[in-house]
């Protein structure tokens, strides 16, 4: 999706405890940032990773209809273990 399209920002009241709030102002301080910055990022990054699970699920939904062919499994598995870093 194109999250990181710059649209017009709408306001949105979020409700925090005392807690969130305090823990959100301190990382903001050590991040020279705003509070308001941390929350619009974090709801990207969550964002991102349901597009990013939804698109695993679309991949695992398709690999269930037509199973992978067993010689080029074997075959991406060889390479796999010959270009991994020694490391």
């Amino acid at each position: 999706m194109g999250y990181h399209m710059f649209v017009a920002r709408k306001e949105v009241l979020v409700q925090l405890d005392d807690h969130l709030v305090a823990e959100l102002d301190r990382l903001a301080a050590v991040q020279g940032t705003s509070r308001s910055d941390l929350v619009r990022r974090s709801v990207l990054a969550l964002l991102e990773a349901a597009d990013a699970a939804e698109a695993d699920r679309e991949l695992q939904d398709a690999y269930r209809r037509t199973p992978p062919d067993p010689v080029l499994v074997e075959a991406a598995r060889r390479l796999a273990a010959d270009t991994t870093p020694p490391w």
